[in-house]
């Protein structure tokens, strides 16, 4: 198993442990990035992320895609912006990327284009 595979196991197995930044350096490492607009959200509730607006949302989202990850695995990406920022803070206004994730899920998450693309070997 490489250290790929070993990562997305770890964020399957013990999601609450994953931070940002960590998430940031494997996709980096791994993967090659475009800036991409994507949507989140529902009608008015909708937040419009233009090409790199948001890029470490975008990253995330189109990374925890890929490998089929749950909304609680996904949110977890996000790691002390979620567990903190958010979760410890409920009524807040930041971090509305993953509010509206919280709210609305992968059914209202759609990118313009392909965000990630694995790097060759």
């Amino acid at each position: 198993m490489d250290n790929l595979s070993r990562f997305v196991e770890k964020i399957k197995l013990n999601p609450e442990k994953i931070e940002f930044k960590k998430v940031i350096e494997i996709i980096d490492k791994y993967y090659l990035y475009t800036p991409t607009r994507f949507s989140n959200g529902e009608n008015d509730a909708a937040i419009i992320n233009n090409a790199g607006e948001n890029e470490g949302s975008c990253k995330i989202f189109s990374f925890a895609q890929m490998y089929n990850l749950d909304n609680v695995q996904t949110l977890n990406c996000f790691g002390t912006y979620y567990r903190e920022d958010v979760l410890q803070h409920l009524e807040g206004s930041n971090h509305a990327n993953i509010r509206t994730f919280i709210k609305h899920g992968w059914k209202h998450i759609h990118f313009d284009g392909t965000v990630l693309k694995r790097k060759q070997r």
